[in-house]
C-alpha cells in the first residue's frame, strides 16, 4: 500500500491544475507519483504544509490501478485461522530525523526491533529524504514497516516514543536560555505523543538529558516509571571500554557504572567495578598492588570528555548513541530486565532528598519501562559525589519554574 495525504498543496506555475484531496483515493495514485518523481512539479513553500508518506513493506500494490497482487501470488491453505490475537506488534516512534534520531533508527532496524518504525520531524523534505533512504535498503534489512510524517497522529499506538529533538545553541546564548527554548520545544512534542500512545514508554535522548527526562515527565503526566533518559549509559559504555583497554579484556567482560547527572558531575562507582566477576580494588588491595587514584580520576575524566573529542573532530556525536539508545529499546520491548545505568526520578534513593530531580542509577528495565532501581555498593564518597550532582541538576531544574 502506498498511501499519501496532503493538505493545503500548493504547486508551481508549471505543474497541472491545482488541487487538494485528503485522503487521497486509489484512482488517483497514478497520478500523484507523477509528481512526485518529478521534484519540479512540487512546491513545498507552504509553511502548513503537512505530509504523511507511507511506505509498507507488508503489502504489494504494484499491480495495475494500485491493486493489491497478494491475492494473486497466493492462495490460504485448507482450514486457515488468523494470526494468533496475543502476537506482539512493536511500534517505535523516533521524534528528530538529525544526525542522533537516524543513528537511532538505523540501528533499530539493522537489529531487527521492531515490526513498525515512524519518524517524526518538523522539515518534511529532509525527513523524506531520510525515509526513501531507509526505504531503498529493504532487501538488506529485517521486514519493518517505516513511516514518516511532520504529523504527529502518525505514531498512533506506539510503544517506545524516543525523543532526540533539540534546539541548537545559538552563539553566545546562555545555557539557561538554551534549556528554556528546549522547554517550550517539549512542550509541543510530548503532548501529542501523550495523546496519541498514552500506554507508551518515553525514552528522553535530547541534552541536558536529565533536566528534559524531568520536563517530559511533569508534561506527559506519566507515572515515573515510563518516562526514562537515556542517562550515562552510553557513558558508563565509554568506562567500560577505557577499563578493558587499561586490563587488556574484552569491554563485554567488565562490570562498571557511571552514575549522576549526564554531564560533568557525574560519579565513576569504582568501589564496585568488576571484571570476570572479580572486583577490581579489592583485588589489587588484597594482592598488594599499587595504584593511584589520580590514574583513576583521569580514565573518568577521559570519559567526561570523549564526547566533546568527537564533536571536535565530526562535528557531533551519533554512532554511539545510536547503538546505546537501541540497546536500551531492546531490553525495554522484549522485556529483558536488564540493568542500565538511566536516568530515572532518584528522589528517596541514597539520600537524594533535595526534590523531584532524574538523573543516571543503576535500574532494571523492563517492558514497563524501570522495574526498580538497583542497591548498588557506594563508599561515602562516591555517595556524597552522587548528592552533589544531584544538586548540580536541581540548581539548574528550579530555574525554570516547572
Amino acid at each position: 500500500m502506498i498511501g499519501l495525504t496532503v493538505e493545503s498543496t500548493k504547486f508551481s506555475p508549471k505543474s497541472p491544475k491545482p488541487f487538494t484531496l485528503n485522503p487521497v483515493s486509489s484512482s488517483f495514485i497514478p497520478f500523484l507519483l507523477a509528481p512526485l518523481h518529478h521534484d519540479k512539479y512540487l512546491s513545498l513553500a507552504t509553511t502548513n504544509l503537512t505530509f504523511t508518506f507511507i511506505l509498507s513493506i507488508f503489502g504489494s500494490s504494484l499491480g495495475p490501478g494500485g491493486l493489491d497482487l497478494s491475492q494473486a501470488f497466493f492462495k490460504s491453505i485448507l482450514n486457515a485461522a488468523p494470526p494468533s490475537p496475543t502476537k506482539r506488534h512493536n511500534k517505535i516512534s523516533v521524534v528528530g530525523a538529525g544526525n542522533v534520531g537516524m543513528a537511532i533508527a538505523q540501528t533499530i532496524l539493522t537489529q531487527d526491533l521492531t515490526d513498525e518504525l515512524v519518524l517524526i520531524d518538523a522539515i518534511p523534505d529532509k525527513l523524506r529524504g531520510e525515509m526513501l533512504d531507509l526505504q531503498h535498503a529493504a532487501a538488506f534489512l529485517p521486514r519493518t514497516k517505516i513511516q514518516a510524517s511532520t504529523d504527529y497522529s502518525i505514531t498512533v499506538g506506539s510503544d517506545l516514543c524516543i525523543v532526540t529533538a533539540g534546539a541548537r545553541q545559538i552563539n553566545g546564548e546562555s545555557r539557561l536560555n538554551l534549556l528554556q527554548r528546549n522547554v517550550a520545544l517539549f512542550q509541543k512534542i510530548i503532548p501529542p505523543l501523550v495523546k496519541h500512545s498514552p500506554d507508551c514508554v518515553l525514552l528522553i535522548v535530547s541534552n541536558p538529558v536529565d533536566i528534559l527526562t524531568y520536563v517530559a515527565w511533569k508534561i506527559s503526566g506519566f507515572p515515573s516509571n515510563r518516562v526514562i533518559g537515556s542517562g550515562t549509559n552510553l557513558d558508563s559504555s565509554r568506562f567500560r571500554f577505557l577499563i578493558a583497554d587499561h586490563l587488556d579484556v574484552n569491554a563485554q567482560d567488565v562490570q562498571a557504572f557511571i552514575v549522576g547527572e549526564h554531564g560533568d558531575s557525574s560519579v565513576a562507582l569504582w568501589s564496585s567495578i568488576s571484571v570476570g566477576g572479580v572486583p577490581v580494588l579489592s583485588f589489587l588491595e588484597k594482592q598488594q598492588i599499587a595504584y593511584e587514584k589520580e590514574m583513576l580520576e583521569n580514565i573518568h575524566k577521559a570519559v567526561v570528555d570523549s564526547a566533546y573529542e568527537v564533536i571536535s573532530l565530526k562535528g557531533y556525536t551519533s554512532w554511539a548513541i545510536g547503538y546505546s539508545v537501541a540497546n536500551l529499546a531492546r531490553t525495554i520491548l522484549r522485556d529483558q530486565r536488564k540493568i542500565h545505568p538511566v536516568s530515572v526520578l532518584a528522589k528517596g534513593f541514597y539520600d537524594i532528598d533535595g526534590g523531584e530531580v532524574f538523573l543516571s542509577l543503576p535500574a532494571q528495565l523492563g517492558r514497563g519501562g524501570v522495574l526498580g532501581v538497583t542497591n548498588v555498593h557506594m563508599t561515602e564518597e562516591e555517595t556524597q559525589r552522587l548528592r552533589d550532582s544531584a544538586t548540580t541538576i536541581l540548581e539548574v531544574q528550579n530555574q525554570l519554574g516547572i
